[in-house]
């Protein structure tokens, strides 16, 4: 039995049984990350002796009868979440070197599960990006090909799951930075609604649309681990006191009754890919297959959708990143002769171009004769985009979409083009512009092989629901079982 390849309930109940320990499983996961690491790049930072020494502790817990959900599984995080004593980069240079004091509410409450943390994910710097190819530290590449994207911001976490380097991992989503990461590396990638999980040691990037999320082999693995970080934070002033449900607690339910959305817009979009295409109707013929309803629903303002987000995004990115000024913490230009230099020469050399290409994007929007045209009216369309999934929601409990337009494309087919990037968020970024939660499954495959997701969006807090659809989409189809060959 190749432990590595185990879901998280798969591993769990083998500890608990005590036929494996914690150490063997934590073993096999390091030893799989030698094997392939180096074609893959999924990791900025490994932490061996501490996973080893919290497998140890793991197993004393287990002997004395613990039964804590996550109990010595293997889970990497993504390196935008501080991490107490393990360093936290961002996947940015001005960072390469910070160490956090303290841990991520997220990561505290891993913690507590006894999860073991075993590394840091590579990520576009500032979770600025659909690729992974802006690190500055390596480009992460997709296990199923590795001349491809793995997608991004949190592609390195993706690629980690997908390549069985852990048993879930941590992301964030920003405007589908855990979605289509997940989506074109055929793993399970969910978005909470804003507020489910607390933003606190979460590094910003655009306060109003970030939100931590999980990635996982399954959807059953994916609920856990959203259930254990769920939960209001005080330290967060944006984290909601919503009671946390047991997101499994539907499962047993059939889709019999529940009506799902197919949105008039996302079908007629410009470049979306034949294979993304015919694979996004099969998933509509097997959920009404399941018992549910498939309607047509509209989201009118969807067309404006990326526009008002590459405003708002960067606008936030312009005053969140202005603390990276070389005085207070990370890097800073030795070479500086005074203060206006410092900042200067810092900036340009910490931070990479995409992330110089939003800063000023947002400070232009953010400026004096700009604001008004440009973030007042993203923010005015935002409130319109919000009312239509709201309108939309009262005929449907679930909406239906793909993930992104296209399976992966080549390592740098695009990194030049910054507008076509953009683009491959056009399916994603609603639901951060509008708070609600998404999750990507896996639903076929193109020609070439590569991996394809579809998304479910929920209303507000209506993550059981999702998981409930999801589930069942799982349970009667089998692409979440196939493995890339390394």
């Amino acid at each position: 039995m190749n432990l590595c390849m185990l879901t998280i309930q798969q591993a769990q109940a083998l500890l608990r049984e005590k036929k494996i320990t914690a150490v063997e499983l934590i073993r096999a996961v390091m030893d799989r990350i030698r094997s392939i690491e180096n074609k893959v790049g999924a990791f900025i930072t490994l932490v061996e002796t501490s996973a080893m020494e919290q497998a140890r502790e793991a197993d004393r817990r287990i002997d004395s009868g613990d039964s804590s959900v996550l109990l010595g599984i293997p889970v990497a995080v993504k390196d935008i979440l501080c991490t107490r004593g393990i360093r936290t980069t961002c996947g940015s240079g001005i960072l390469k070197n910070f160490i956090p004091p303290y841990d991520a509410t997220a990561i505290q409450r891993l913690r507590e599960a006894g999860a073991v943390i075993i590394g840091k994910t590579n990520m576009d710097e500032f979770a600025m990006g659909s690729s992974t190819e802006y690190s500055a530290f390596k480009v992460t590449r997709n296990p199923w090909d590795l001349s491809r994207i793995p997608g991004g911001s949190s592609g390195g976490s993706a690629a980690a799951v997908a390549a069985d380097m852990c048993l879930g991992a941590l992301g964030s989503d920003t405007g589908g930075s855990v979605r289509q990461p997940a989506s074109h590396c055929g793993v399970v990638g969910m978005k909470p609604t804003y507020g489910r999980v607390s933003r606190f040691g979460l590094v910003a990037f655009a306060s109003s649309l970030d939100q931590v999320g999980v990635l996982a082999k399954s959807v059953y693995d994916s609920a856990l681990l959203m259930r254990v970080i769920s939960g209001h934070d005080p330290r967060d002033s944006t984290s909601a006191p919503v009671p946390v449900p047991d997101y499994t607690r539907d499962f047993k339910e059939g889709l019999k009754g529940v009506t799902i959305g197919v949105p008039v817009e996302y079908r007629s979009l410009e470049g979306m890919d034949a294979d993304v295409s015919e694979a996004f109707s099969k998933s509509i013929q097997t959920m009404e297959s399941l018992g549910a309803r498939c309607v047509e629903v509209s989201l009118p303002h969807t067309p404006y959708a990326v526009a008002a987000y590459y405003v708002i995004a960067p606008s936030e990115a312009s005053s969140n990143l202005a603390r990276y000024d070389g005085v207070k913490y990370g890097f800073r230009d030795p070479e500086a002769t005074d203060l206006s230099s410092m900042y200067c020469k810092t900036r340009s050399k910490g931070f990479g171009p995409e992330v110089q290409r939003r800063i000023l994007i947002g400070t232009y929007c953010l400026s004096a004769g700009y604001y008004d045209a440009y973030y007042k009216k993203a923010s005015q369309i935002r409130t319109l985009i919000i009312q239509d999934f709201k309108k939309a929601f009262e005929t449907c409990q679930v909406l239906l979409s793909p993930v992104a337009p296209t399976p992966a494309f080549p390592i740098g087919e695009k990194v030049e083009d910054p507008l076509t990037m953009y683009l491959s968020d056009v399916f994603t970024l609603s639901a951060n512009l509008s708070g609600i939660p998404g999750i990507s499954i896996p639903c076929g495959f193109s020609k070439e092989g590569l991996p394809i997701g579809l998304q479910l969006m929920g209303n507000h807090f209506d993550e059981t629901m999702l998981y409930r659809a999801a589930y069942h989409f799982e349970k009667a189809t089998d692409f979440h079982l196939k493995k890339p060959q390394l």
